[in-house]
């Protein structure tokens, strides 16, 4: 595969599910800003914005419509949900022979929506356009599971999508490890992430903060815990490269960062857990930024020219 497709389709996978993940945070949060008239506003605002990696604008203070402004409709912002999208079709189009006609379809046709859907979202509120978005992301999981073989192409989408998931649920976790365990903020990160029921059925409705970092950071069984979407990455790169260091069991610098991060995880004792979360937390995203480079490095970045000297034929 050439190194533009397999990079397009590793960047597809990121945008689409960082803008299903960031819809799903911030429907959540807009719902709780307009239902609970106790909560700050700006403070709630500003820190979703820090949890997002946006950057916070000076000034007036923020409320519902400014952080939807900002976090769904920016186009200049890549890390917005407009941009994300942007992105993804971009990145689609430039790789339209490795993509499949319905996943272009899918892609294109939610690009076209967005101004209508944006319109009617000002007026009726933001849920409106951030429930379409996660609905359009789950047609494409949908469409991608069903329409594309299980090649190179569907390993480098597959990757980019879990190396996504994982960074954004560490960053949720992190906007709360300075609450209470008995707060109310665990609910939010669950609803967040996607496994507020799953969490409950597992649990049997007990909840605490050890065993939402737990379930959200360890859980073997659940597709948006860390564990799983790192394990997920594993695999992926492991499929890549099948005879990368078989005897020797040299891996590759991905695939070493990717089977450290997630052997710390898996081999941690569950008492240590909430022990220096936060930079446990911290060293994680640290961790899965590095691996995000060193996949491009190892697939995507290009060799420079290389000029032969000395090697002239004598006539």
């Amino acid at each position: 595969m050439l190194a533009r497709n397999a990079e397009s389709l590793y960047w597809i996978g990121r945008y689409v599910e960082r803008a299903d993940d960031t819809s799903r945070i911030l429907n959540v949060s807009v719902h709780q800003l307009l239902e609970d008239a106790t909560v700050d506003s700006d403070y709630a605002s500003r820190q979703l914005l820090a949890v997002l990696g946006i950057d916070t604008p000076d000034g007036d203070a923020l409320d519902v419509w400014k952080l939807t402004e900002l976090v769904a409709y920016a186009k200049d912002n890549p890390a917005s949900i407009v941009g994300s999208i942007n992105s993804a079709r971009e990145n689609t189009r430039g790789a339209r022979e490795v993509v499949s006609t319905e996943l272009w379809e899918c892609l294109n046709a939610t690009w076209n929506a967005v101004p209508d859907r944006q319109r009617y979202a000002r007026r009726a509120g933001p849920h409106a356009f951030l429930s379409f978005v996660e609905e359009r992301a789950a047609m494409f999981a949908g469409l991608a599971d069903s329409t594309m073989s299980r090649d190179d192409g569907w390993l480098f989408m597959v990757l980019g999508r879990s190396i996504e998931r994982a960074d954004m649920v560490v960053r949720l976790l992190l906007s709360r490890v300075a609450d209470r365990a008995s707060s109310p903020g665990w609910i939010t990160v669950l609803r967040s992430a996607g496994a507020q029921d799953t969490y409950l059925r597992t649990y049997r409705g007990a909840l605490d903060a050890g065993r939402v970092v737990q379930f959200l950071l360890r859980d073997t069984l659940f597709p948006r815990s860390v564990f799983h979407a790192l394990r997920q990455a594993e695999d992926c790169l492991q499929r890549l490269d099948p005879g990368g260091g078989s005897r020797s069991n040299e891996k590759s610098e991905a695939l070493r960062q990717l089977g450290r991060a997630r052997s710390e995880l898996e081999f941690l004792r569950a008492s240590d857990l909430l022990t220096n979360l936060p930079g446990r937390l911290g060293a994680l995203q640290t961790s899965i930024k590095e691996i995000g480079e060193a996949v491009s490095l190892q697939y995507f970045s290009t060799s420079p020219w290389v000029a032969w000297s000395g090697a002239e034929v004598s006539l």
